[in-house]
C-alpha cells in the first residue's frame, strides 16, 4: 500500500525530451501523481519532487538529457528526482551516477512510478531499476492532453523492425498495444473533456494489434465512429505498414485528417539496405502517389535521416533527387548519430559532421521549397480551422484538416473552436497563412 498522506501538498516539476509518446506518458505521470495529492510546482516556485522523462534517438539527445537532469538538481535542491524513459532504459547506471538522481525506471517500471517513490527522502546516491529486453511486455495507457487543444492518445509502445541505426526496441522492447475497446473508451473520455482532436501516438503503430489479434485498420474504423472528436491525426506509418485500404479510408473518414507522417530515411535503396528498412523507394513512390490519387491536398511529412554510414555523396545525391520529384510537404531532417550497439557500426564508410550538416542544410531548403509552395496553393480558399490559446496581445493560431497553420487576431472565445476561416498570404516571418472569419 502507497502512503498517500506522504503526497500531500507536494509539488512536482516535468520535464519531457524527444517525440510525442514521451510527452504523452509524461503527462500520465503527472495526473498519477495529481491524484496522490501533488501539485505543479509554480514558475519560480522549488518543487519537492522531479520527473525527467528521456530520450536516446541520438548522442545529442543523451547530452540533453544530462543536462536537463543537472539543471533541475540545480534549481530544485533538496527535490526527490525520478529519471524515466529510453535513456533510462539503455544507460541506467550512467543515470544512476549523476550527483541528485534518486531513482532511474526503466520502461517496464515507468507505469508503476509511485511504488518506487518511497518516503520522497533523498537516498545520497542514485538507484537504478530494469527489465532486461525479453522482459519488457506490458502495455502502460496514456491519453493525456497536449498544452492546447489535442489529446494524445498511446496506441502501440515498443518496436520489432531492428533497423541498423536504431536502438528504440532496445529502449521499448517489442511491439505491443492496447485493446480497440479500451482505446476507443479513452477517446471517448477525451470528448467527454472537450476535446476535439486526437492525436496518435506509438512508437510503431502501424504495427498495431501484435498483442490483440487486432489490425491498425480495425483501430481506426472503430475510432471514426467515436462521437465527439472531430479530428484525428496519425503520428508516424511506416510506409510498407501504411495500407491502401487505409489511405481510402482516411479519404472518406468524418474524422481522420488529410495528414500523414511517413518516415522515408533515405530516398537511395542502397542505403535503405544499408538501414535494413523494409521497403524500397519505388514502394514509397507508390504510396505517395496513392495518397494524391484521392486526397490531392493531404499534408505529407517525410522523415529523413542524413549523413548514415554507408550513404557516399552518389548515394545522397540519388537520394535528394528521389526526394526532390515527391508531391510531399515537408522534410523532417536529421544528422545520422552514431548508437552504441547499433549494427550500422560495422559499416565501413563514415561521413563527416561538416558533410552532414551541408546535406541537412540542402535538404531544408529543399522543404521549406516545398511546404512554401504547398501553402501558396491553398491562399483564397474558406477551410475550417481548430484554433488554440495564444498569449495575451499574440495571435491565435490553428491547423487546418491538411495541416496548414493559420493565424488569427487575438480572441479568447474561440479558443478550442473549429472555425471557418479564409485564408490568405505569408504571416512576416512566412511560418503561416493569415485568416480571415
Amino acid at each position: 500500500m502507497i502512503d498517500t498522506t506522504i503526497f500531500q501538498d507536494k509539488t512536482a516539476v516535468y520535464y519531457t525530451l524527444g517525440c510525442k509518446l514521451n510527452f504523452s506518458e509524461t503527462s500520465t505521470i503527472g495526473q498519477m501523481l495529481r491524484e496522490m495529492g501533488v501539485r505543479t510546482a509554480r514558475r519560480g516556485e522549488k518543487a519537492d519532487i522531479c520527473v525527467v522523462n528521456t530520450c536516446s534517438v541520438t548522442e545529442v539527445a543523451d547530452k540533453k538529457c544530462r543536462q536537463a537532469i543537472h539543471r533541475l538538481v540545480k534549481q530544485h535542491p533538496g527535490a526527490f528526482v525520478v529519471v524515466t524513459g529510453c535513456y533510462a532504459q539503455l544507460k541506467p547506471d550512467t543515470v544512476a551516477a549523476i550527483d541528485g538522481v534518486d531513482v532511474v525506471l526503466g520502461a517496464e517500471q515507468k507505469k508503476d512510478l509511485l511504488n518506487y517513490l518511497g518516503d520522497l527522502r533523498k537516498r545520497g546516491h542514485g538507484e537504478a531499476f530494469t527489465s532486461p529486453l525479453r522482459d519488457i511486455r506490458s502495455f502502460a495507457p496514456s491519453c493525456s492532453r497536449g498544452d492546447r487543444t489535442r489529446f494524445f492518445l498511446k496506441v502501440q509502445d515498443g518496436c520489432d523492425y531492428f533497423c541498423s541505426y536504431c536502438t528504440i526496441p532496445f529502449a521499448r522492447g517489442r511491439s505491443r498495444n492496447g485493446s480497440i475497446a479500451s482505446l476507443v473508451e479513452q477517446a471517448r473520455r477525451a470528448a467527454a473533456e472537450g476535446g476535439k482532436e486526437i492525436v496518435l501516438t506509438g512508437v510503431n503503430i502501424g504495427d498495431f494489434g501484435k498483442t490483440t489479434g487486432e489490425t491498425f485498420f480495425d483501430l481506426v474504423r472503430a475510432l471514426d465512429e467515436v462521437e465527439g472528436i472531430e479530428r484525428y491525426r496519425i503520428s508516424s506509418l511506416e510506409p510498407d505498414l501504411l495500407t491502401d485500404e487505409v489511405i481510402d479510408f482516411v479519404a472518406q473518414s468524418k474524422r481522420f485528417m488529410p495528414h500523414f507522417h511517413i518516415p522515408l530515411q533515405s530516398g537511395c535503396d542502397e542505403v535503405l539496405k544499408l538501414m535494413r528498412r523494409r521497403y524500397t523507394s519505388d514502394l514509397f513512390a507508390t504510396k505517395v502517389k496513392r495518397i494524391k490519387d484521392v486526397m490531392p491536398d493531404a499534408f505529407i511529412g517525410v522523415d529523413v535521416i542524413v549523413g548514415a554510414r554507408g550513404e557516399t555523396e552518389e548515394f545522397f545525391e540519388q537520394g535528394y533527387r528521389f526526394i526532390e520529384g515527391l508531391d510531399v510537404t515537408q522534410l523532417h531532417v536529421f544528422s545520422y548519430s552514431e548508437r552504441p550497439g547499433t549494427q550500422a557500426l560495422k559499416i565501413a564508410h563514415v561521413v563527416s559532421p561538416e558533410e552532414k550538416h551541408r546535406r541537412s542544410q540542402r535538404l531544408l531548403e529543399l522543404s521549406e521549397q516545398k511546404t512554401h509552395a504547398f501553402y501558396a496553393r491553398h491562399i483564397g480558399q474558406a477551410m475550417p480551422v481548430l484554433l488554440e490559446r495564444a498569449k495575451p496581445g499574440a495571435p491565435m493560431h490553428g491547423f487546418t484538416p491538411n495541416y496548414i497553420r493559420v493565424e488569427v487576431p487575438h480572441d479568447d472565445a474561440l479558443d478550442n473552436q473549429v472555425i471557418c476561416v479564409r485564408l490568405g498570404d505569408f504571416n512576416e516571418d512566412g511560418t503561416a497563412l493569415l485568416g480571415a472569419m
